[in-house]
């Protein structure tokens, strides 16, 4: 779990995960200013604190080097924020424990009704939608969504792809999934419900047009790569 100032939904979360599938919860606090660690300690959660924030992508880089550490085979990532529904991680993992998939996400975007009913603001359902049938033609896959905070990997991606040379900024989310489909991993999703509310966390408007920019640079980059003209810094070699 990548927190950062969690403290009123951090319990709700870690109370959902399905106990008897995870045999570990780690949780990196981003220099939080609230009480999001001595709650996850009272919690028995294992905790790691960043004396200083190191953004989103840098939190998710510490979770998945103490998760590798730890010996994990599967690494799921659930934002403490409440947004997503974490009693559906035994779902979400099951196609990896079948080697049907090797990275699953859990969308938000079964249909237009249910996301805007869940409270995902339109401008953001429109520039998801957007984002997503672009990332589906460039990347030749065929998915509903790209860019949730719940998702599992199986442990042989996060060990091939640089994923310590992605942005430590929001765009993490985009570089891995794209950086993993260059190296011939198989992408799977099931539907999660649409949580937003005044205590999830959410990039603001400016925060969200960079993370698109960034989002088009990366699938750039892939063109490049898969025409063998450039490889970037986030593709394996």
């Amino acid at each position: 779990m990548p927190a950062y100032n969690a403290q009123k939904t951090l319990r709700k979360t870690y109370a959902d995960i399905p106990k008897h599938v995870a045999d570990e919860i780690i949780l990196v606090d981003d220099g939080s200013h609230d009480k999001t660690v001595s709650i996850a300690k009272k919690l028995g959660i294992k905790t790691f604190v960043h004396p200083q924030n190191r953004g989103y992508g840098g939190n998710q880089k510490t979770c998945y080097m103490l998760a590798l550490n730890a010996g994990a085979q599967i690494v799921v990532m659930v934002h403490p924020d409440y947004q997503y529904d974490s009693s559906l991680t035994s779902e979400l993992i099951r196609p990896i424990q079948n080697h049907r998939f090797d990275i699953m996400l859990g969308s938000r975007i079964r249909t237009r009704q249910e996301a805007l009913k869940g409270g995902m603001p339109l401008y953001k359902y429109l520039a998801n939608r957007f984002l997503t049938t672009l990332q589906n033609l460039v990347l030749g896959e065929n998915h509903s969504e790209y860019h949730t905070g719940f998702r599992a990997y199986r442990r042989q991606v996060l060990v091939k792809l640089p994923f310590h040379r992605f942005s430590d900024d929001f765009v993490f989310d985009q570089e891995i999934l794209i950086s993993a489909i260059y190296a011939g991993f198989r992408i799977g999703e099931i539907p999660v419900p649409t949580r937003y509310f005044s205590e999830a966390s959410s990039i603001n408007f400016v925060r969200s047009v960079k993370y698109g920019l960034e989002t088009l640079l990366a699938l750039f980059q892939y063109i490049l790569a898969s025409m063998n003209i450039y490889r970037g810094r986030i593709f394996p070699k």
